[in-house]
């Protein structure tokens, strides 16, 4: 992918799915009693939507750009975040969100680093590596909650 327009608006739709997901699963947690874990999951919501944010300041957006879902160029036909997404139950714990959650900050890890490997635009590599990075953060992030001492 190099075109930054093109590479901003995945990463659009990416972060939208991202904060609408953990917005789920803080339902789901709280709905479970596990206020503290619905918490951790409102944070990373919220990181998402500042990392949606600043996709579109850079990108000059004002709107949420719009491109027909055969235009995304993603590596298993979906968006990284939506790849294993099933929507969340009631019969979800506190470990299978937060397995969930991981999984989906790792695709959108391995999403970015192919991009930063594979892209030739300067801008591009580099716009790809900084998201890699602060979705590294999100998995380290994600595996120290998972290794916590059980929750309810």
């Amino acid at each position: 992918m190099d075109d930054i327009q093109r590479f901003l608006a995945h990463a659009i739709q990416l972060e939208k799915e991202s904060a609408r997901r953990y917005e789920e699963l803080a339902e789901a947690m709280q709905s479970l009693g596990s206020m503290e874990v619905a918490e951790f999951f409102r944070q990373m919501a919220h990181y998402s939507r500042l990392h949606l944010k600043e996709a579109m300041q850079r990108g000059g957006f004002h709107d949420l750009p719009k491109l027909a879902p055969e235009a995304y160029d993603w590596p298993e036909g979906t968006s990284p975040e939506a790849a294993t997404w099933a929507g969340v139950d009631g019969f979800m714990d506190v470990p299978g969100a937060l397995a969930l959650a991981l999984d989906g900050e790792r695709r959108s890890y391995d999403y970015y680093r192919s991009i930063a490997e594979t892209a030739q635009d300067p801008e591009v590599k580099r716009m790809a590596e900084a998201f890699a990075e602060e979705e590294g953060e999100h998995v380290a992030q994600l595996e120290a909650w998972r290794e916590r001492p059980a929750r309810r």
